[in-house]
């Protein structure tokens, strides 16, 4: 174990001399309070060393003590539900043993010894088994069985086990490796957090993870296992976007890591999580949540190691079988606190005073996303969507962690300003978003939602984009330079962004839309479009079309609940139908 004493500090970085003995990421107590930090740099005997709390008070010749093991997650029943700092220090135990303010050096157990967790064993005595393999479960919330596997790296013949009621560092059972050694297993374990869990092998991305959200699932679909950022200035609805994602993806677990964002951010979400319902079990959606907060107001170097310990969160659930939803609030101020030690480590800066490095570290998260068949004989699948939010500023979208994160990522829900402002939600801009999924995930929606699903997102799009040329002729030389046919487009697309797109996150039947709701009414927006157009065709007025009585109808579509939208859908068709049969005819007629 290696000690040295510092030579420097600087703001939350240390500089101590004596630590030839220490390792690269060797956590580190800094200083008479034991202040946690991390060593990120090494020269000789010298130690560069991040900490992860108020450095105020440190000097020359203060301790710093090796404690020759990596920064590491414990990784056991009890996570769930839970509320973490960017260490994995639990807040809520925090402030019930030290009340509302974090005292330096407090050092808290990630995960509760004192509590009794009811193991379930599904191996037995002479079973051989592997890394990955499963031998017991614990119920740790009501709607998440944790399955306690073996870890990596370790396989064997267990010798003894039993069902019962433990705590978590309570033998359960013993392991006899290939060597003959005995160890206790247990419901914990641990992992560093800069180290991908290993797997067996990734798989393609050939399923979409299903949002509930029409603009996402039909547009720009995220693949189940895939990699997206949102990108866009304040007041865009970022936050919005990411509690629907979080409430009502098909994910199995949800881990919010609050990086950098304002207290009062975090603070409502804290407050909001908690409240909302989960659709699947109609219980709290914190059953099956962790909160990772660490708010832009803690210590910076904590905010870095923040996303690595959501991430490795994340991997564990994973391997266990589960989808997992990774929800980064934001990547842009981890980026600043890797720029913040950077200039302090006095590296060559980049682009804007980023690191040189900066592409690689956001390669390094978002790869440890992905679709994976788990480590154990049963060959269990799991995998985790990793979705960024990233708050350039000012909106700027040409900024280093914008481009640096759009070079990695398949997903790009681009946010605007100006769609918030007109309270269009979810203000994604079709017109700059895409997804790089779409094709991969053609042949599911033909197989599982309907055989002309792509065509008519793509007759969607292709609307959209029409609308937007036809709208600066519009503006160059007036409506009424347009012939029925390119008022029929805009009218039409004004349909699509309003009664298909937008959605209002509080009203009951349109903040989720199942798939075969959203093809239903995918079907009769457009069918609007493709039955008018044949009426412009057989003589019927544009002006009569435009404000047809159905028009009403069309745009109170989408709040019909599922169980009736079919039927309902079909009486809006059949009196469509009528009302353009009674242009055509009186087109046709010479009167009405």
């Amino acid at each position: 174990m290696a000690e040295g004493k510092i030579v420097r500090v600087s703001g939350p970085l240390v500089i101590a001399e004596g630590m030839r003995e220490a390792n690269m990421f060797d956590v580190v107590h800094v200083g008479s309070e034991r202040l946690i930090g991390e060593i990120i740099e090494i020269h000789g005997d010298r130690a560069s060393i991040q900490v992860y709390e108020e450095t105020a008070g440190l000097g020359r010749g203060d301790m710093v003590e090796s404690t020759g093991s990596p920064l590491s997650v414990e990784l056991g029943p009890g996570i769930m539900t839970n509320i973490y700092d960017g260490i994995q220090r639990p807040l809520i135990e925090m402030r019930d043993s030290v009340g509302s303010n974090i005292i330096r050096g407090v050092e808290i157990p990630a995960l509760n010894r004192e509590k009794i967790w009811r193991f379930e064993a599904l191996a037995q005595a002479g079973d051989r088994v592997s890394a990955g393999d499963i031998y017991g479960t614990v119920r740790e919330s009501e709607v998440v069985t944790h399955k306690i596997m073996v870890p990596p790296n370790v396989s064997g013949v267990i010798t003894e086990i039993e069902s019962g009621e433990y705590r978590i560092t309570d033998p359960v059972g013993k392991l006899q490796d290939d060597a003959g050694a005995v160890t206790d297993i247990s419901l914990m374990q641990k992992w560093p957090v800069r180290r991908a869990r290993p797997y067996s092998e990734k798989l393609p991305p050939n399923e979409p993870l299903v949002t509930g959200q029409r603009l996402i699932d039909a547009i720009f679909p995220i693949a189940k296992g895939g990699t997206a950022c949102i990108p866009g200035p304040f007041g865009s609805g970022k936050t919005v976007v990411q509690h629907q994602l979080a409430k009502w993806s098909d994910a199995d677990i949800v881990v919010y890591v609050g990086c950098g964002e304002r207290g009062n951010e975090m603070t409502d979400v804290l407050i909001e999580f908690p409240k909302l319902k989960d659709p699947k079990s109609g219980k709290s959606l914190m059953e099956r949540t962790v909160l990772i907060a660490n708010t832009s107001n803690m210590p910076v170097a904590a905010r870095e190691a923040s996303i690595y310990t959501g991430i490795t969160i994340a991997e564990y659930y994973r391997d266990m079988g589960y989808s997992v939803a990774v929800i980064a609030d934001s990547t842009s101020r981890w980026a600043e606190a890797l720029r913040e030690m950077s200039g302090r480590l006095e590296e060559m800066p980049g682009e804007e005073g980023y690191p040189a490095y900066l592409t690689s570290r956001l390669a390094q998260f978002y790869e440890r996303a992905g679709m994976v068949i788990c480590s154990g004989s049963d060959k269990r699948i799991g995998a985790i969507s990793a979705i960024g939010a990233v708050s350039p500023q000012g909106g700027d979208l040409s900024e280093p962690v914008t481009q640096a994160t759009l070079r990695i990522v398949k997903v790009f829900w681009s946010l605007d300003a100006a769609l918030a402002y007109r309270r269009h939600f979810p203000a994604i801009n079709w017109l700059s978003s895409y997804s790089l999924y779409k094709e991969r995930l053609g042949p599911w929606f033909s197989e599982n939602v309907a055989k002309d699903w792509q065509a008519k997102t793509e007759e969607i799009m292709r609307l959209l984009s029409l609308e937007s040329e036809l709208e600066e002729i519009v503006r160059l030389v007036g409506m009424d330079a347009l012939s029925a046919e390119d008022r029929l487009v805009l009218e039409a697309s004004r349909s699509i962004r309003e009664d298909y797109i937008q959605q209002d996150a509080l009203e009951p039947a349109d903040s989720y839309t199942p798939y075969h709701k959203q093809y239903a009414l995918m079907t009769l927006v457009l069918s609007y479009y493709t039955k008018s157009k044949k009426a412009i065709e057989s003589g019927a007025d544009i002006e009569k079309i435009v404000v047809l009585p159905v028009r009403e109808r069309i745009g109170r579509a989408k709040t019909v609940p599922e169980n009736e939208c079919i039927k309902i859908y079909a009486e809006i068709e059949s009196e469509m139908d009528a009302q353009l049969d009674a242009l055509t005819v009186g087109a046709e007629g010479g009167s009405l």
